[in-house]
């Protein structure tokens, strides 16, 4: 089971913040960037304008990794994994 969330930083268009993620959904968000050849901080930013006012942006990165996740399990392995 996952350890408390850690309070990661990110700059988003210019201003600092912070989100507490697990670490299992930071690394998924991490790979998830770098596969789609985004910063973390661009990435972030996305997400960020993407999400309503009803939804933190830590929840809404763990919806973004998990929604991510579940498309490629439903799509199979990738070729020559």
């Amino acid at each position: 089971m996952s350890a408390r969330p850690v309070k990661r930083s990110l700059t988003l268009q210019g201003h600092r913040t912070s989100v507490s993620l697990e670490d299992e959904f930071w690394k998924e968000f991490k790979r998830l960037a770098e596969a789609a050849e985004k910063p973390v901080n661009q990435l972030a930013a996305e997400i960020d304008n993407a999400r309503g006012v009803d939804i933190g942006l830590a929840s809404a990165i763990r919806l973004y990794v998990l929604r991510a996740v579940k498309r490629e399990a439903a799509a199979g392995p990738e070729p020559g994994r």
